[in-house]
């Protein structure tokens, strides 16, 4: 593996931007009942492999989606309490995703801010390559923030969104089998200018 360069996702800067965060609209977090919630939101919202039973790469498809939605579970469960303590991303995030999504806590614990409510998922292999040396898919996601509210921690109010905020918007993520025959998300990036 090649060291990756990192660099601030647009659509983090935007949803924490609201909560003075550098937010990649991809979670802050809180606790108790909410990190249950989110882990059975993710976990229901995200589909089966969408292919036919004809098709050769369903099972590969579902491992992929698998492993990204287990990765928003945990994402979810950090962002609820502004820190990774006690989560299992790194079973599933890595290099630019993972480095990103620890930026966003760091920002968030800074900011007194955590994350409340769901996040909609609907994520979809849209492209795979595994007959080549490191086996790679491509997932996008339609992300959902019509139930997702940043928390100032200090007043415990919400932090309303920037209004220019789309609550829908498509992300995209590179998804790589390790060594290990694990699927790691390596990348992950919100896309703001792209409505779903």
């Amino acid at each position: 593996m090649t060291a990756r360069q990192t660099r601030l996702r647009p659509g983090v800067m935007a949803l924490c931007a609201a909560a003075g965060l550098s937010v990649a609209l991809t979670g802050c977090g809180g606790g108790g009942d909410d990190a249950k919630s989110a882990a059975t939101t993710a976990a229901s919202s995200a589909p089966a492999a969408s292919a036919s039973p004809a098709d050769p790469d369903a099972a590969t498809k579902a491992a992929v989606l698998a492993s990204y939605t287990s990765m928003w579970v945990e994402q979810m469960k950090a962002y609820r309490v502004a820190s990774p303590d006690g989560t299992k991303l790194k079973d599933f995030a890595t290099l630019d995703a993972l480095s990103a999504f620890e930026r966003d806590l760091a920002h968030m614990k800074n900011n007194h801010t955590v994350i409340r409510g769901e996040l909609g998922h609907q994520p979809e292999v849209t492209a795979l390559a595994v007959d080549v040396k490191l086996p790679t898919a491509t997932v996008e996601d339609c992300i959902d923030l019509s139930k997702w509210q940043t928390l100032d921690t200090k007043t415990n109010k919400p932090i309303p969104l920037p209004t220019a905020q789309p609550l829908r918007y498509v992300a995209t993520a590179t998804v790589e089998r390790w060594d290990n025959n694990r699927w790691m998300v390596t990348e992950y990036e919100p896309d703001g200018t792209r409505i779903c």
